[in-house]
Order: structure tokens, then C-alpha cells, then sequence
């Protein structure tokens, strides 16, 4: 081989490492130029209030206000969960927080469904009941009424608007008394329908589903289906209520809820306690050992409380996954 050759080789190596080098450099140079518009984008986004979910960063103050909030909103649950296994000795003798001597939260539920001639699964069965009838009718009427109002136009369509913007803004307890005195006139106190009735009107969830109706539903797929020769009727349960289902499950959390929590109406309706719902019995009991020869069964109170809040976070549990966006989209070409 000839001494010209050798060299020829000898150069084309070098060059190949000073092209390794110059390569890592770059690579490098391109690194920081990365980091450099991250950190320019974090400082932007803490700038504007924002984040970018593509380039999350850590907060520990958030996280510490995360933590700290979680803890306010389980505390209730954790001392209910903790104070139902106790007996009543052991509840006016131990820590809060603490468990007690003896286990017994089986005990307490039986005692709980037997109590005053189980007096409790009446109170569960009444609760069921105005949940199904009243908040289940609120939320009916809301989804077709707001769907009406967003989709239809008809004269007074403004006027009824500021209605229901001035509903919301009345407070439910400056109702009350007026409703007590309207159903007294119609001899309906003291019954189911003083409790179902009330419970029919929700002024929020009719103004949610007319918000959610507009939004959700496309006018082009209305006109489509009226084009194919479906009534309104039709067009409602079959193309836009599926649409709804978000809204619908939304609605339907806050009737529930609100039904279930209600508190004041009952109290000034009702006075059989034949009719009570779980909120005005368990107070009944929480109050007994204030009466004049009455017994202490705050165990009681608290497992009763416990039984209360399960079908609310079984309700939960089971609706979170319709609470997603977008379910039309896709379904009209822009």
C-alpha cells in the first residue's frame, strides 16, 4: 500500500472524529437551548396563571394546599368511620379520633335498624322515596325544559330567562314559610306530597341543562334528523338525549343531594314521624337525650349517619365516568 493511501486514510479518520465532536457539541448546545425555553415557558405560565399539561412542573405550595384541603373534606368521614365502631360508654370516654375498648360497629348498625321498632328503615324507605319521586322529577323537568329553551325560540323566551336568573337568587329558606302556609291551605302538611312537590322545581338544574343543551346538542344534527323525517319527540330521545348524558348526570347529583341533605323543609311540613326523612330522624335521636328521662345514643347518631352518606358516594362512585366532555365531538364536519 502506498504511502499516499495510508495518509488518505489516516485523514478520513480525523475527519470522522472532529465530526463525532462537533456532532456531541451540537447535541449539547441543543439540550440547553431545551431547558432554556422550558424554563422561559414556566415563567410565562406562572406570568399568565397558567400551565402547560405538556411540560407540567412541581408546586410545593400547591401541593401542601391540596393535601391540607383533602384532609378538611375527609376529616367527617374518617371521625364517622372511627366513631361507629365505638359503644356509648366508649364514646363519652375516649379520644375523637380514637378507637374504642370494644369493636362494634356490627352491634351498633343492627341496633341502628332496630331501635324503636326499626323506626330507621322507615326513615331510609321515605328518604328513597322523596329521592326517586321529587328529585328524580326535577331532574326530568330540567332536562326537557332547558333543552326547550335552547333549542326552541317562542315569544317571552328572554322573560323567562330573568325568571329563572331571579329563582336562583331567592334563597330556599325565604320559601319555606310561604309554602308552609300554601300547603297548609291545601291540607297537604303532614303528607309525602308537602315533601315531593317542593322538591319538583329545581331552578339551577333547569338553567345548567339549558346552558349544556345549547353547547352539546348541534342545531345541523337537529335539522338533519327533522330532514330524515323525525318528529320532536323522537329527535329528543334518541339523538340529543344521549348528548345530554353529562348534563343529565350533573342534574341529576344536585336534585339527589339536595333532596337527601334537605332539612328545614321537613322540619316545618312534617310531623309524623312516620313520614320523617333521615336528616329530621336523626336529629329526633340526636335530641332525645336532651328530653326529660330521655337516653343517650349518640353511637347511634353516628352510625346512623355513617348508613346515610353510602348511597351518596355509591351515587357518586357509579356516575363520575358520565362526567366527560365531548361526547359529540366529532359527530358534525366543521
Amino acid at each position: 500500500m502506498s504511502s499516499a493511501t495510508m495518509t488518505s486514510g489516516r485523514m478520513t479518520e480525523a475527519e470522522l472524529r472532529a465530526q463525532e465532536k462537533a456532532a456531541k457539541k451540537a447535541e449539547k448546545e441543543r439540550q440547553k437551548r431545551i431547558a432554556a425555553d422550558e424554563k422561559a415557558e414556566r415563567k410565562r405560565a406562572e406570568k399568565s396563571g397558567f400551565a402547560n399539561v405538556n411540560n407540567p412542573r412541581r408546586s410545593t405550595v400547591m401541593t401542601v394546599i391540596c393535601a391540607i384541603f383533602a384532609v378538611y373534606c375527609l376529616f367527617p368521614f374518617v371521625y364517622l368511620m372511627i366513631n361507629a365502631t365505638k359503644t356509648q360508654a366508649d364514646f363519652t370516654s375516649t379520644f375523637g379520633l380514637g378507637f374504642g375498648k370494644t369493636f362494634a360497629l356490627w352491634d351498633n348498625i343492627v341496633t341502628v335498624f332496630t331501635y324503636q321498632d326499626g323506626i330507621f328503615g322507615r326513615w331510609f324507605i321515605n328518604t328513597i322515596l322523596y329521592v326517586l319521586v321529587g328529585a328524580g322529577g326535577a331532574t326530568l323537568l330540567a332536562i326537557m325544559g332547558g333543552y326547550a329553551l335552547a333549542k326552541f325560540r317562542f315569544p317571552g323566551r328572554k322573560l323567562v330567562f330573568a325568571v329563572i336568573i331571579g329563582a336562583i337568587s331567592v334563597p330556599g329558606i325565604a320559601l319555606a314559610v310561604p309554602q308552609f302556609l300554601l300547603f297548609a291551605k291545601l291540607n297537604l302538611t303532614n303528607t309525602p306530597w308537602a315533601m315531593i312537590i317542593p322538591s319538583l322545581v329545581s331552578t339551577f338544574g333547569l338553567y345548567l341543562m339549558w346552558i349544556f343543551s345549547d353547547q352539546a346538542v348541534p342545531d345541523e344534527l337537529l335539522e338533519a334528523a327533522r330532514v330524515d323525517g323525525a318528529g320532536e319527540f323522537r329527535t329528543f330521545f334518541q339523538i340529543s338525549l344521549p348528548l345530554l348524558a353529562p348534563g343529565i348526570v350533573t342534574t341529576a347529583l344536585f336534585t339527589i343531594v339536595a333532596t337527601w341533605n334537605n332539612y328545614f323543609l321537613p322540619l316545618i311540613m312534617l310531623k309524623d314521624s312516620n313520614w320523617y326523612p333521615l336528616t329530621i330522624g336523626l336529629n329526633q335521636w340526636k335530641d332525645q337525650a336532651s328530653t326529660a328521662g330521655g337516653q343517650a345514643i349518640q353511637n347511634l347518631v353516628i352510625t346512623g349517619s355513617l348508613i346515610t352518606i353510602i348511597p351518596l358516594v355509591v351515587a357518586f362512585l357509579c356516575l363520575q365516568k358520565y362526567w366527560q366532555s365531548g361526547l359529540a365531538a366529532g359527530a358534525v364536519k366543521e
